[in-house]
């Protein structure tokens, strides 16, 4: 079967994918695919559509800086907006006609004779492209628990990634296992319509109120017709969470967790005017420092477990059966369906998320985890030449995935600025660089959170398998879009 051939390849069409994707056509480079394994674009805002569903992070901050949206209905959009959104910024951009769906990418490999990346597909088929990006986000890879007996189940199960939306919970008793972020949007809603359900926590959540409010229309059109309106809501956004980070997170040996403390203090307060009962707020207590494990906001989280029918199981699973759930203490709980809120295999199977093999035969997943997990500027590793890893180690800028986004199109920029200058095809970072940057980063994490503060018990996904919190960057977003702008371009060896 013969090869199709494209200056670059783009694996992912989420919100990374579609940015890399506009940033290519601005530096006149049209000649690109994006392959996704889905059936539509979105990435995890088209895979999540469970009840309740919405951003965790004010929609005026999250979204692309360039392409701001004045219809959002409310602070907090709900996810079918946030889908509607990358389905709208694609079409503008023609995005669109470049994604081909339905395709599993099995893995990639550098050729040196050709200098192109060989990607394999699942159908057999092979695509070459000079440039290989892969966007693949952190939350793509869904986790299922390794539960005795969870095969065995009789009833119906539902990951909360492949949501079945014509499930109706109303008069049934339901379990769900996990209480993370998608469980404290999710249980709420199950508790409305279900006749029973009982919640199966390993690790308490830090919960704080949600400011959330709705735009009028009449915001709307002044936003629409004066875009600098807007503008000036999001600056106000992005700096009470990017002083969030800062603060709590970044840079905490320095202020000694005096935010944490009185951020936690703040979650204590909400527990003890929502939930009375004593034993079940102890339970619902995190032992963890606030920030070691991402927190979230919630108006009705707490309240729920005050109903009657809704009971808080935090003593373990023993395994499950044909009808229900055993637990530690021997006692069993009978439910019809099983809900798992279980989250995301973040390391393991997304680390990368297709197998990547570079210059000498080096695997980047056995590199990673034989040394150590790193990457220049979050997107690039020496032996993978015209490579870039748009989810990797110390990627992350804090809470906003679009701040990171923001400051890999302007390393884009830069590195094919200058191959274009050139007239160079071959880029790749050196080791001394990324060396360089690995030791930085390392040094930079010392003031953070994640060294200092009491984290062992959060089971926090910022760790990877060896326990470094290396997914973030940290930096402010101010300073990664300068650094982004401005490296060495002898960081590179462009040929």
């Amino acid at each position: 079967m013969a090869s199709e051939h494209f200056d670059a390849v783009i694996v992912g069409a989420g919100f990374a994918g579609i940015g890399a994707a506009i940033q290519l056509k601005r530096m006149g480079i049209d000649n690109f695919v994006i392959v996704d394994r889905e059936d539509d674009l979105g990435g995890t805002w088209y895979v999540n559509h469970y009840p309740g569903l919405a951003v965790d992070v004010p929609t005026t901050t999250y979204s692309y800086f360039f392409e701001p949206n004045p219809n959002w209905s409310r602070l907090f959009s709900t996810g079918s907006e946030i889908k509607q959104y990358a389905d709208d910024v694609a079409d503008k951009y023609d995005v669109r006609r470049h994604i081909r769906f339905n395709v599993t990418v099995e893995g990639a490999r550098w050729d040196e004779d050709a200098k192109l990346w060989r990607v394999n597909l699942a159908d057999g088929s092979t695509i070459d492209a000079r440039y290989l990006l892969t966007a693949t986000g952190f939350l793509s890879q869904p986790h299922m628990p390794d539960i005795p007996g969870i095969t065995e189940f009789e009833g119906r199960v539902i990951h909360t990634t492949a949501w079945d939306d014509t499930y109706d919970p109303t008069g049934e008793k339901v379990g769900i296992i996990g209480t993370g972020a998608t469980a404290v949007q999710l249980i709420p809603e199950l508790a409305k319509k279900a006749a029973d359900l009982t919640v199966y926590q390993r690790t308490p959540i830090w919960v704080v109120p949600k400011v959330d409010f709705r735009f009028s229309e009449r915001s709307k059109r002044l936003f629409a017709r004066i875009p600098l309106t807007q503008r000036i809501i999001r600056a106000i956004t992005d700096t009470i969470y990017e002083l969030m980070v800062s603060v709590a997170v970044l840079h905490n040996r320095q202020t000694r967790g005096r935010f944490n403390i009185a951020a936690g203090d703040l979650a204590k307060m909400f527990r003890f005017a929502t939930i009375r009962d004593k034993e079940l707020r102890a339970k619902l207590t995190p032992d963890y420092d606030f920030g070691c494990k991402r927190p979230t906001f919630s108006n009705s989280y707490y309240r729920t477990f005050t109903k009657p029918h809704v009971h808080l199981q935090d003593n373990g699973i023993a395994r499950i059966e044909s009808d229900g759930i055993v637990n530690n203490d021997g006692s069993k709980t009978t439910i019809d369906t099983l809900v798992l809120a279980t989250g995301f295999d973040l390391w393991e199977a997304n680390f990368p998320a297709i197998e990547v093999i570079g210059r000498e035969g080096r695997n980047l997943g056995k590199w990673w985890r034989e040394t150590r997990f790193q990457a220049y500027q979050g997107v690039s590793m020496p032996y993978f030449p015209n490579y870039l890893s748009l989810a990797s180690p110390y990627a992350f800028l804090g809470l906003n995935f679009f701040n990171t986004m923001e400051y890999q199109m302007r390393h884009m920029d830069r590195l094919f600025g200058e191959l274009k200058r050139r007239g160079a095809t071959t880029f790749e970072i050196t080791e001394e660089a990324n060396t360089r940057y690995l030791d930085r980063m390392t040094e930079l994490l010392g003031d953070s959170l994640f060294l200092n503060g009491s984290c062992a018990t959060a089971r926090s996904y910022y760790y990877n398998p060896a326990g470094e919190p290396t997914l973030l960057r940290p930096m402010s977003t101010k300073d990664a879009i300068r650094e982004a702008s401005e490296y060495p371009i002898t960081d590179y060896s462009i040929v």
